[in-house]
């Protein structure tokens, strides 16, 4: 895997700046609280993807963008010992973030999905906001376990098992146990997202 820590919260701060955004202008345009915001701006806090949409959308960029992806070309194969590892985030603690992201498509030009394998690690953060978006999402849990609430729903998927859902809804994954998990996480970014 190439190791690459891009600075995400950096590229989100800047774009807020350019903008002429404050973080309460921010917060209420996304629905993110300010300290969630200025956590992933000081890069001290891992985003959902969900975040990351719903910050793409108001800055009206695409999430490839947020991740500094070049998308030149009409296809994109990415082979295992060079996915580009697209978000490593760091808490305040020296621990690893809950969350970490390698694209799988960040050279396809004008994708409408956004595919990415992401790692789940134990956090000691008991409550994590929900997320919500536009689009759909598609789970599919490679390793570990993983703790999926919907609105009132919850539920713990595993090895092989996989989950399809409306963005819109309510949603918070992350990992369950003490162990890692690793899922492959695909939103469909719909016409309404498309910012080509």
């Amino acid at each position: 895997m190439l190791e690459q820590n891009l600075k995400v919260g950096e590229k989100i701060k800047a774009l807020r700046v350019r903008k002429g955004m404050s973080i309460e202008d921010l917060a209420r345009k996304t629905g993110i609280s300010e300290a969630l915001l200025s956590g992933i701006e000081g890069q001290t806090v891992s985003p959902p993807l969900g975040n990351i949409v719903s910050l793409a959308e108001v800055f009206r960029v695409t999430v490839g963008e947020l991740f500094g992806d070049s998308a030149d070309s009409p296809f994109c194969i990415v082979r295992s010992d060079d996915r580009k590892a697209v978000s490593r985030f760091s808490s305040t603690v020296g621990k690893p973030g809950s969350y970490s992201y390698e694209s799988l498509g960040h050279k396809k030009q004008n994708r409408q999905m956004e595919p990415f394998l992401v790692t789940l690690t134990p956090t000691e953060v008991s409550q994590v906001e929900a997320s919500q978006h536009i689009g759909e999402e598609i789970i599919f849990v490679l390793e570990g376990q993983v703790e999926v609430t919907l609105a009132e729903h919850t539920d713990i998927l595993n090895p092989g098992d996989s989950i399809y859902y409306d963005s819109t809804l309510p949603h918070v994954v992350s990992c369950h146990g003490a162990d890692p998990a690793t899922i492959l996480a695909v939103i469909y970014a719909k016409k309404e997202m498309m910012i080509l």
